[in-house]
């Protein structure tokens, strides 16, 4: 399976501001963040998905976490990270309906998502970021000002 990498630049100053919060905060903002950026490529593959098949129209999800085997296979081929956020479904008939099989012809519904979806997705993270940041920066105060 190739694999795709979006490279970001120049968001320095949002890394800055996040490394300001403390850390459970910061990992809130970015969670929160990226799956509200991401969640209208989810929208995107579960138009895409064949509708005969619902269990998989209905799998389709935005999620921190990945089931077992995805998992293991994930911590394999990269290092740790801050925060990820992942586009999918963990049904096994998404991978035949994505790639296809000897029986099956191909109905990719997740890669025509990403590409439709992948640079308004960084551009929704890069928008919301800041906003989000100020927040729960604002949240961080006040809770301080409080005395907890």
């Amino acid at each position: 399976m190739a694999r795709s990498t979006v490279r970001i630049s120049g968001l320095k100053e949002l890394d800055r501001a996040l490394g300001e919060l403390p850390k459970a905060a910061a990992k809130a903002t970015l969670r929160k963040v990226l799956t509200e950026a991401a969640e209208p490529m989810a929208r995107a593959a579960r138009r895409n998905a064949p509708k005969q098949d619902y269990h998989l129209y209905e799998s389709i999800d935005v999620s921190p976490r990945l089931n077992g085997r995805q998992r293991a296979l994930h911590r394999k081929e990269n290092s740790p990270t801050f925060v990820e956020t992942f586009v999918g479904t963990n049904n096994p008939a998404g991978v035949q309906q994505e790639f296809g099989n000897e029986r099956h012809a191909a109905q990719p519904f997740l890669r025509p998502a990403w590409d439709a979806e992948k640079k308004p997705t960084v551009e929704r993270i890069a928008n919301s970021l800041w906003t989000e940041i100020e927040r729960m920066a604002k949240r961080v105060a006040n809770k301080a000002a409080r005395g907890r």
